[in-house]
Formats: C-alpha cells, sequence, structure tokens
C-alpha cells in the first residue's frame, strides 16, 4: 500500500494517543513557523492557526486534504483558509476509525485506465455474430441460452497491488431480452490457477461503480462478462482506477457524473483564492485516465475547474447525447454559482481536443476569454484527413463521427461540422475574448483558426492568435508556453492579478 504522510498541527501529539497504519506517517508540529519542507497528503488541524501559519498553510495544502476539529475556531482567515481548501470537520472521537480504513484514499498518485476493446477475447463456443465497431463498442448477437455462461472476456489480466481497493465500470448496452453478469476473479500474482477472491457482478450491482478490495498479496484481476436469453449485447467499455472510497475519483475531492446511458464525466473544482476568475480547463486526448493539467492550473492561483471524458480510446471531444452535453454545463454552473460567479469572470481554456469543449461550451456560458492552443473545430474534416492527410494519425477522429453519426460518409462529415457551427453561430460574442494559438501546417483541422475569425461577427468581439509552423504535434511546447502567457496577460490585465509568483 502506498505511504501516505500527514501533517498535524496541535498542542498534543496524535502519535502518542492513536494507533497509527503501517503505511501512515503522521509528523505533529506545535507550531508552523517556516515552509514546509516536503509535501503531505493530508493535513489535520487540531488548534486555531495563527494568520502567519495560514500563509505557510495556503500553498502546501491542497483541497479536500484538510480537516478540522473542534478544537479549532473557524473564523476569519481561518474561516477563509477552510473555504479555499475545503476543510471537513471530524469528530475526537472518529479520528482513531478515520486514520485506520479512510487514510488509505489519500495517496498521491492516481491511476485509471481503460481496458482495450482490441483485447476483448469471444468465449470459445459462442454461436452468433460478432461485430468491432473501432474503439467504439463491440457487438455480440446470438442466442446465449436460458442459463448464464461466458460471453467475452478480457485476454489480459490486469495488476492490483496488495490490499488496494479498485473502482471498476462497465459501459455497455442490450436488448432488455438479455440479461448480463460479469465474473471478477482475483488470481495471486504470477500464478493463472491460485484464486485468492472471486465476485459475482449482476444488473443491479452493475447500476455503481463496483469497489473491489484486493488481498493482501500482489494480484491480477481476471474480467470475464457472462450473458443469458437471445438478442444483441454491446459492449462498450471496461474501466478501473485504484479507488478514493467515498473521497472522490482520480483527486480527492473529484466529481463523477454518469448519463442513464453509463457513460461518464469527470470534474475536479478547487477554489483557490476565492477571487474571480474561475479558470476551467478542458482536457486533451488521453488515453490513461484523470485530470489534466493539474498543476498547471494551480499555478495561476485562481480557483479552478478541470473537466475530462473518457469514452473511445482517448475522449469523444465533449460530445454527446442532450443529457450528455448538460453535464458539463450544469459543471460549470453550478462551480460559479458556488463561488458567486457571473459569465465574465470566467476564462474556458484547452488543447487540442480540449479546444473543441472549451469553444462548444463556451456558447452556453459566453465567458470573458477563450484561450484555446491547436484548435480544432471541424471534428469532420479531422476524421476525414486520417484517409489522405494523415493516414493512421489519429484514428479516434474516425470513431468519434461514427459514434456521434452513425457512418463516414460524406454527409456525415458536413454534419458533425455544422454541429459546431450551428451552435456557436447563434451565441452572442461581443463580450468575449478569444486568444488562439495554432499550427499553421496543421494536419488535423487546417483551417480552424481562419473559419473562427470569419464566423466572429458580434460586435466588441475581441479576438487574436499566434501561428506556430508544423503540424499538429510538432511543436506543442510552444503552444503551450503560448497559451500560459495570455492567461498570465488576461489575469494581469482584466483581473489586476499578479502572474510573477
Amino acid at each position: 500500500m502506498a505511504e501516505i504522510g500527514i501533517l498535524q498541527l496541535g498542542m498534543t501529539d496524535w502519535n502518542e494517543v492513536y494507533t497509527m497504519p503501517d503505511n501512515v506517517v503522521l509528523d505533529h508540529t506545535d507550531v508552523l513557523e517556516k515552509p514546509l519542507q516536503k509535501p503531505y497528503d493530508m493535513f489535520f488541524l487540531d488548534r486555531t492557526p495563527t494568520d502567519k501559519e495560514i500563509e505557510l498553510l495556503y500553498p502546501a495544502v491542497k483541497a479536500y486534504t484538510l480537516f478540522v476539529t473542534r478544537n479549532v475556531e473557524v473564523e476569519g482567515q481561518t474561516k477563509w483558509l477552510c473555504r479555499s481548501r475545503k476543510a471537513q470537520y471530524i469528530e475526537e472521537s472518529k479520528i482513531q476509525q478515520f486514520l485506520t480504513e479512510e487514510s488509505r484514499y489519500y495517496f498521491s498518485r492516481p491511476y485509471g485506465e481503460k481496458f482495450s476493446l482490441r483485447d476483448v477475447a469471444i468465449a470459445q463456443g459462442f454461436r452468433g455474430n460478432v461485430k468491432w465497431n473501432g474503439n467504439e463498442n463491440v457487438l455480440l448477437e446470438a442466442d446465449f441460452g436460458e442459463q448464464f455462461r461466458q460471453a467475452a472476456y478480457w485476454r489480459y489480466n490486469s495488476p492490483v497491488s496488495r490490499g488496494q481497493m479498485m473502482d471498476f465500470w462497465l459501459e455497455y448496452d442490450k436488448d432488455p431480452s438479455v440479461q448480463i453478469r460479469v465474473i471478477l476473479i482475483l488470481f495471486a500474482a504470477g500464478s493463472a490457477c491460485q484464486m485468492l477472491k472471486r465476485w459475482e457482478l449482476d444488473e443491479k450491482a452493475l447500476e455503481q461503480v463496483v469497489q473491489v478490495e484486493g488481498s493482501k498479496k500482489d494480484g491480477t484481476f481476471f474480467v470475464s462478462v457472462q450473458a443469458k436469453g437471445k438478442g444483441r449485447l454491446w459492449l462498450t467499455a471496461l474501466h478501473k482506477r485504484v479507488s478514493r472510497g467515498s473521497h472522490g475519483y482520480f483527486l480527492p475531492g473529484g466529481q463523477r457524473y454518469v448519463t442513464s446511458r453509463r457513460e461518464e464525466a469527470f470534474c475536479y473544482f478547487e477554489p483557490g483564492d476565492l477571487k474571480p476568475p474561475l479558470c476551467v480547463y478542458f482536457a486533451g486526448y488521453k488515453t490513461l485516465q484523470g485530470f489534466e493539467g493539474y498543476y498547471m492550473m494551480k499555478r495561476l492561483g485562481c480557483p479552478f475547474l478541470l473537466l475530462s471524458e473518457p469514452r473511445l480510446e482517448g475522449g469523444g471531444f465533449y460530445m454527446g447525447s442532450s443529457e450528455y452535453e448538460y453535464m458539463f454545463e450544469k459543471a460549470i454552473r453550478s462551480h460559479m454559482e458556488e463561488l458567486g460567479f457571473t459569465p465574465d469572470q470566467v476564462i474556458l481554456s484547452g488543447l487540442s481536443m480540449g479546444t473543441f469543449g472549451a469553444l462548444y461550451y463556451g456558447c452556453d456560458i459566453r465567458p470573458h476569454a477563450m484561450i484555446v492552443g491547436k484548435p480544432l473545430v471541424h471534428i469532420g474534416n479531422v476524421a476525414a484527413n486520417e484517409k489522405y492527410l494523415r493516414p493512421s494519425g489519429f484514428p479516434t477522429s474516425l470513431d468519434v463521427l461514427h459514434s456521434q453519426c452513425k457512418d463516414l460518409g460524406e454527409k456525415e462529415i458536413e454534419r458533425l461540422n455544422d454541429k459546431f457551427w450551428k451552435k456557436f453561430d447563434k451565441t452572442d460574442w461581443g463580450n468575449s475574448r478569444f486568444a488562439v494559438a495554432y499550427m499553421i501546417e496543421d494536419d488535423y483541422d487546417a483551417d480552424a483558426y481562419e473559419e473562427l475569425l470569419s464566423h466572429l461577427r458580434s460586435d466588441g468581439v475581441q479576438a487574436y492568435g499566434k501561428g506556430l509552423h508544423g503540424r499538429h504535434n510538432d511543436n506543442t511546447m510552444g503552444i503551450i508556453h503560448w497559451f500560459l502567457s495570455q492567461y498570465k496577460k488576461i489575469l494581469r490585465e482584466d483581473f489586476g492579478r499578479r502572474t510573477d509568483q
């Protein structure tokens, strides 16, 4: 199990009061006089900190990892710190239980992955039709029989460390006439026959994220899907993440949204110094799951919101059903409301795939500014370029086109392009500012910047950009450098923030 580092500020050393789990190291201090020399995963305040101590704690404490006891007077600057870091109250009678059972979920390194559809194997003896739809799903159509029996499984077992809790989430769809269940088997590491644990998960259990705990030994998970009945079964994705228990997803405090079709979206909110603006960052293409840009956004010092989505191979450009798209708008607006911010106190941003999310949901929010690097707006064209201009360069674009339009023809390409412009052209951008860094020889969406300029017809809109020579992925660091320079420029000029810290 990962080692958990805790700093406790108070008069009494908790090492002398409570029993620490083997993986927990608690450092006690009765006075905090200088900046912390090492990072900690959790912080406990057992007395009211001074204003000087709050100055030292603020940059060191991550949101959702601060806990206060009844000995803390939550007023003045202490109240500000607690709100900024989303502090939680803990009762004295529950401290030992929390240290023993819950502290393990505050590990420093999150991890999440999706099992590849290429690794789905069809059960021996299966009699029916099988169709792979790229990285979108696998369709099985058959008479599965009257009793549950294996329909498919993932070829490669997935490792789990001893004592680790894992989250599993299966994306699937089926005809009402088909029933399924998932079989999880934990084998000892290095063995294909020494079974440590076994779980049978019916459809009721699969309605929620399934949390399973490893054993006292390292192991590997084998995952199998059983089915019965007659009809169609779509296996879309199997996700595995190191669990935070009830404390969030990926990061402590990470939020998860899910549609009726089992599609997920994630957001992480940190209140920062509680002053405008709220900086929203949409993650780009990402095969390993989690939140992108955490340290980049945290260094800006503002309240920030990270958004990500795990569909297809590395993301589906934040598009989907109205139910799915509403989740992103809801996430942004709910945190604007929490802060008491108006649209002119919001910045939307993203890189590559994330630019589509920023611009697309900018139509709903109408923020003060949008800062984007390597913009992609003609997603139909991005897919079309896969055939001749960029063969095998970004096949996920074909998955996006097919998942949105159910085909890959010229009409579908145009329809997907139009999905963006129909929304963009109906928006009054008169109070917004666009800062765009683009690749001059972009092989994904060559006309994105020029088209954005031509569609910005609102009075008072501001737009400017910087072009760098190269294809889409030739100078990512140059794009990021300009991207961050524009963030600092807007924070300094429009919000009076210092950006030299």
